[in-house]
């Protein structure tokens, strides 16, 4: 039991610390104001968001586009959002004819459009199927916002803007951008429809 205990308050301090990083981090910050504008911008002019990871990246990429399609805060209409990790036989069947590094990129040259946003998900920020369909994206002309960890990875000069979480631990990393995406959730639904809120 104490063993336990103890576990679990070595965690909080861990979270709390990376917390406190983000809050003093004015450049982050920054881009995280400056990431939600590119969202916004884009539902304006009804574009749409793609979002993709892998693991629980994929996990992620599923519940921002379900904040986005159905509701965060409050009732409001939907947003074009679609996860690219959803759909098994998309998947497998790209897996199979093209290869796994290609599973986001050639979903991507269906749906994408110029003016969309890709938001590319990877803790390492080099995940060699994220990293295709980047280039993609960017060939497209799509808007790509990435989320990563602490050193950026190979990603980190590939996005127009990427957020990189302030750890090199991945369950830390995926907490940093669960934080990312409902903030983002946040600035979109109250820019876009705060008039709404009851």
């Amino acid at each position: 039991m104490e063993h336990n205990i103890k576990i679990i308050h070595g965690q909080i301090e861990e979270l709390s610390t990376v917390n406190q990083t983000i809050l003093d981090n004015s450049l982050l910050l920054s881009e995280l104001v400056n990431a939600s504008t590119l969202c916004i911008n884009a539902f304006k002019s009804v574009q749409k968001i793609l979002i993709a990871g892998n693991g629980g990246s994929a996990a992620d990429a599923q519940h921002f586009a379900a904040e986005l399609v159905s509701r965060f805060h409050f009732d409001r209409p939907a947003l074009s959002a679609i996860a690219l990790t959803t759909d098994s036989s998309i998947l497998t069947a790209i897996g199979n004819d093209y290869g796994f590094e290609d599973v986001f990129a050639r979903q991507i040259q269906a749906h994408g459009r110029p003016g969309d946003v890709f938001i590319a998900i990877s803790t390492s920020g080099s995940s060699p199927n994220i990293l295709k369909a980047i280039n993609t994206a960017k060939a497209i002309g799509l808007v790509v916002i990435g989320l990563t960890g602490k050193s950026g990875g190979k990603m980190k000069d590939m996005c127009d803007i990427c957020l990189c979480a302030p750890s090199d631990s991945t369950p830390r990393i995926q907490e940093c951008h669960l934080f990312f995406e409902h903030t983002l959730c946040a600035c979109i639904e109250e820019s876009l429809f705060g008039d709404l809120r009851k």
